[in-house]
């Protein structure tokens, strides 16, 4: 079996010198360059004299053809994005991780890795991941969170605490295959699959409840907890509860804002409140700010709460 499916390879790498080629769907021809500057001008001049489909891709000096091929639009997409390119490929990562905290008692229950890079890169989340998805590299930088996230536990959260670590089911595609990496990394570093969480984010998003059930499965079978992430968001995902049965889930931070002071709000809270304590499922709720907040969660009966009143993402959190 590959150690990879193409959907997690690295679309490209950048060579100085190097040499880019062109093809016309028959022949290649390349041209060389010593810089990026100089190969970006050479594929504008080939953009701009030739007609047609024109695929493309970039090699070392010596090559005789490019690893990985592109229409000439996508190649030119991945010149104006080298430094995310550049980031995913050298995995300048690390993982900032936030409290969640028991509501009845304050203890640490555990934490959320949240991905980040690291002082060389300084490149927003935001940029980072729409970037990603626009290249097309968002299982191979969804795989490099996930591993980011397993090495920070080893690091800093002790045992029995849980790590809840985000994935996108979109960049899995075959949940036996593309996890198989994952449960790799945790043998490696010795880490319990129980105190493991893993959260699906964008949950308003998902439209194959089939598939998320298939890798949610496929977690569970390791050992693994999973969660669902922002219920509520988009449209009602109360309903997804029975037949995904998730350990966990968290109430989207818009129900939770300002929830002491509005009805509506609480009716919603209630209702996911009971609904997952009758499948057996914790609740988590997320987003809170406010003193008032927090209390009204804790009387309503939420078990676990996270958000900035309880402490921000950091890359070594406070013991706890």
């Amino acid at each position: 079996m590959p150690e990879s499916c193409i959907e997690c390879r690295v679309p490209i790498r950048f060579y100085e010198p190097g040499r880019l080629f062109i093809s016309n769907e028959k022949d290649w021809s390349f041209v060389d360059f010593q810089t990026m500057k100089e190969a970006e001008k050479k594929l504008q001049t080939v953009q701009e004299k030739q007609e047609g489909t024109l695929i493309g891709g970039i090699g070392r000096p010596d090559d005789e053809a490019p690893l990985r091929t592109a229409p000439i639009r996508e190649v030119a997409e991945w010149f104006s994005h080298q430094e995310v390119i550049r980031v995913i490929e050298k995995g300048q990562f690390v993982s900032f991780l936030q409290p969640i905290v028991d509501a009845g008692t304050g203890s640490i229950y555990g934490y959320e890795s949240l991905l980040r890079t690291n002082k060389e890169a300084a490149i927003p989340p935001g940029r980072l991941f729409a970037a990603a998805q626009k290249l097309g590299m968002h299982s191979y930088l969804d795989k490099q969170a996930r591993e980011s996230a397993i090495i920070a536990r080893k690091k800093y959260i002790r045992n029995g605490q849980k790590s809840f670590i985000n994935f996108l089911p979109s960049t899995i595609y075959n949940p036996e295959f593309c996890l198989q990496h994952t449960f790799r990394i945790i043998e490696k570093y010795n880490v319990n699959p129980g105190d493991l969480v893993f959260e699906v984010v964008e949950t308003e998003k998902i439209e194959d409840i089939e598939h998320l059930r298939k890798v949610l499965n496929v977690y569970k079978q390791e050992g693994i907890k999973v969660a669902l992430d922002d219920v509520g968001a988009g449209f009602s995902t109360i309903e997804m509860l029975e037949k995904l049965r998730p350990d966990y889930i968290k109430i989207d931070r818009s129900y939770v804002s300002f929830c002491d002071q509005d009805g509506d709000k609480q009716l919603f809270i209630e209702r996911a409140l009971k609904t997952a304590s009758n499948l057996g499922i914790k609740t988590l709720a997320e987003g809170i700010e406010r003193k008032e907040e927090y209390e009204y969660c804790l009387a309503a009966g939420i078990p676990l709460v996270q958000g900035y009143y309880f402490g921000k993402p950091s890359a070594e959190p406070a013991a706890g």
